[in-house]
């Protein structure tokens, strides 16, 4: 294959970190670049899994009737994380709008036992009334907090979260962890969930300032009015490397 990279991602020698990508039909592409970009810089076995609105659907898991103001298909979906993972362990959930530019394994090496989910406390308020491919741009406290999660899936709190639950409780409740005390949440730095349009690279300090994982939360450049976005030229060479590689699982 002319051109062709191939990458082997060998799960064999340990349990393999659990990751959860939101899947949305609308950004398929978004969500394949998003799993390309972990799965080459990742130095431990990692298992990627898409929330796919349709599977969760036919597995009996999701059923509730799709909000107004649900900007994607994994609005809720997302708090199934520990469900999906036998409450057992440490995964990841993150939006499909991510290109990591790290190795997982540094953001794995940042998990402590005593929390129950680890994130990044964002300050963010949207200044604009729409997204994505217009969709409704919506404010509320901790936004985007729940945009890349940590779960610690074994710890008793989160038991909670019985499809039941997700399926029947607020957004508020959900996406601002009200199930927890907030000495509970624990912090991650901003580079692992950096927001295009509002986190910024200080030229002085890019050791703590250049993004791990770019987070396009406005849209990427799979979307015609964000082609030209701060780091989209990133995803284009990196969509551009996923179309010529083949990706195999051992």
């Amino acid at each position: 294959m002319n051109g062709t990279t191939i990458i082997t991602i060998n799960n064999a020698e340990a349990e393999p970190f659990k990751i959860f990508i939101g899947y949305d039909s609308r950004e398929h592409i978004a969500y394949e670049v998003c799993r390309y970009s972990i799965l080459k810089r990742a130095s431990i076995p990692v298992h990627v899994t898409p929330l796919r609105l349709s599977d969760l659907k036919q597995q009996g898991l999701y059923w509730r009737e799709r909000g107004k103001l649900e900007s994607t298909e994994f609005s809720f979906t997302r708090f199934l994380t520990p469900h999906l993972a036998n409450f057992h362990g440490w995964a990841l959930f993150i939006d499909c709008d991510f290109l990591f530019l790290s190795d997982i394994k540094q953001l794995v090496d940042l998990i402590d036992d005593k929390y129950t989910i680890m994130c990044v406390h964002h300050d963010y308020t949207p200044t604009t009334a729409t997204k994505m491919d217009g969709v409704v741009q919506t404010a509320y406290p901790r936004k985007n907090w729940s945009s890349m999660v940590m779960c610690n899936c074994g710890h008793p709190k989160n038991k909670v979260l019985s499809p039941e639950v997700v399926n029947s409780q607020t957004g508020s409740y959900l996406h601002r962890f009200q199930w927890l005390e907030d000495d509970e949440i624990g912090s991650v730095p901003f580079v692992w969930n950096f927001l295009v349009g509002h986190n910024k690279v200080d030229e002085r300090d890019l050791k703590n300032s250049y993004p791990k994982a770019v987070h396009y939360t406005l849209g990427g450049p799979w979307f015609d009015a964000y082609k030209d976005c701060e780091f989209g030229d990133l995803w284009v060479k990196e969509m551009q490397e996923y179309n010529n590689t083949v990706v195999c699982v051992d």
